[in-house]
């Protein structure tokens, strides 16, 4: 039986943790999530995997295929659409290599559905610094930017970076996903930041952030940099382009 929630699972090269990522989100019990993988051709056959899986669950396990390597940004985005084509009433970001608590998925689902929030974030820095297993630098980097990104933009939210996060399905539909401009690290702050220039209520669910185990790390520098320099680009935006924040009242109707 189809949910009315989905895990977004963008991937490239993670056979190594595919299935058993996939089989932890069908086996939460609290709630019932339905998983889209959005693949980027992983030359290693994460694809295939997904494949053999949707042969034995086809209602709960889908798989968008994209002919390369084109940004965490654009996968998300394709997976946003597809959610919306598909009836899907929360839609939630999530890593494949168990960076992101699955157990944390029914709370941030919760905030959305019964908690009053439009945007539910998975914070690392809510309560502190909720982060395990990553070198002192990439840590320190990563709560900064948080810090900088709050001073930048004024937005209250403890971890704007943060890339386990539930939306609810009008925040989706009123934010002109084709506008969208960043691809990379920026791509979570734009989101959230949009979100937030358009009224909507985002609540932070506490997390630990576990460094992954298995496969390899996709940030690199130029990631980073793209967020450092658009954060000042999104501000100068929210005053003198304020058209671009405004809430699109009658969304296109997007087909699959």
């Amino acid at each position: 039986m189809k949910s009315d929630s989905l895990v977004i699972i963008p991937t490239y090269n993670e056979k190594e943790n595919i299935r058993n990522i996939i089989n932890a989100v069908l086996n939460v019990t609290e709630h019932q999530f339905d998983v889209l993988i959005v693949d980027d051709n992983s030359p290693d056959g994460t694809g295939t995997i997904v494949d053999t899986m949707i042969a034995e669950q086809p209602e709960r396990i889908h798989i968008l295929k994209r002919a390369g390597k084109q940004g965490l940004g654009t996968a998300y985005i394709a997976g946003f659409k597809w959610a919306l084509v598909n009836g899907y009433d929360y839609i939630i970001e999530m890593d494949a290599d168990f960076s992101h608590p699955v157990e944390k998925l029914h709370e941030l689902q919760a905030a959305c559905n019964t908690g009053g929030a439009h945007v539910a974030v998975g914070s690392r820095y809510l309560t502190g610094v909720n982060v395990v297993n990553w070198p002192m630098g990439r840590m320190l980097m990563s709560y900064f930017a948080s810090a900088y990104v709050r001073l930048i933009t004024g937005m209250k939210v403890c971890d704007a970076t943060a890339g386990f996060v539930c939306y609810r399905r009008e925040v989706l539909e009123a934010i002109n996903l084709d506008a969208v401009e960043f691809k990379g690290y920026a791509f979570q702050i734009e989101m959230k930041f949009t979100a937030h220039c358009m009224g909507f209520i985002i609540k932070e669910v506490p997390i630990v952030f576990v460094n992954r185990v298995l496969g390899t790390s996709k940030m690199n520098s130029s990631i980073f940099f793209e967020a450092l320099w658009g954060v000042i680009k999104l501000r100068l935006d929210s005053i003198f382009n304020k058209k671009r924040f405004v809430r699109r009242q009658h969304p296109p109707r997007l087909t699959a």
